[in-house]
């Protein structure tokens, strides 16, 4: 419902101390995270959009570097198996690739192993998968399901160009739909995982991912990454929206 309609039906809940829940707007999560101050006699809130600061930065990626590392060497069998697997089926690329965009908008190519026929998308329009898909190898209902397809994507965390927790990584006809808050989105190094993927992935809506994302960046902190790899663990054991 309109901003003002839900603050005249919220007072009125208060008053008669009736519980509320309700899903936050974007303008709900940037007054959460603004600074309380006082001018004189006067409470005032201060919201301004900083992004992560400098050292923010250099930790979140010393920590992708280290980890991409480590990542790589325990599970380079898993590619030479997993390379084997979906070469043998079609004789096909063994990977996928597409442009997204990153930090400050700069173009990169995402890796991931290719799931679908070599010729899914043979018309170059790009289409979601999605539950049942016809295009989808034996080998990718594998690979999709565990996640695995997305293991490639290390290489683009050690690059650079992803990082382990952040955005997802959108192409640009997909930025065009997150209007004014486009470049916001883009001021962080986007991420394998996130608060959308954790979140219902396909089930969530843009306004939603909006929110979401914007309450990454607003409250980020090593401990809030740690928080969301962990809630990525029991997503994949789930298996929800895994195709």
């Amino acid at each position: 419902i309109p901003s003002h309609d839900r603050n005249l039906l919220l007072k009125k809940c208060y008053d008669a101390g009736i519980r509320v829940y309700m899903i936050p707007k974007i303008s709900d999560i940037l007054i959460r995270t603004s600074t309380n101050l006082n001018l004189f006699d006067t409470p005032i809130l201060l919201s301004r959009n900083e992004g992560l600061q400098a050292d923010q930065m250099l930790v979140k990626r010393i920590i992708d570097v280290v980890v991409s590392v480590i990542g790589i060497i325990i599970t380079m069998p898993l590619f030479v198996m997993f390379g084997a697997a979906i070469h043998l089926t079609d004789r096909g690329p063994i990977f996928y690739k597409q442009t997204r965009l990153t930090l400050d908008g700069k173009l990169f190519e995402i890796y991931k192993f290719r799931t679908m026929r070599e010729d899914a998308e043979k018309d170059g329009i790009a289409r979601l998968a999605g539950e049942d898909d016809d295009r989808i190898t034996a080998v990718g209902k594998i690979l999709r399901a565990t996640r695995f397809d997305e293991l490639p994507q290390l290489f683009n965390i050690l690059a650079g160009s992803m990082s382990f927790v952040g955005p997802r990584p959108v192409t640009r006809d997909e930025l065009e739909k997150y209007g004014d808050y486009a470049d916001f989105i883009l001021s962080v190094t986007p991420g394998l995982s996130g608060m959308w993927q954790i979140s219902g992935r396909s089930d969530t809506g843009y306004e939603e991912r909006i929110n979401l994302d914007t309450y990454y960046i607003q409250n980020w902190s090593t401990w809030f990454d740690m928080w969301i790899i962990i809630k990525t663990v029991w997503v994949v054991l789930n298996g929800k929206g895994a195709y």
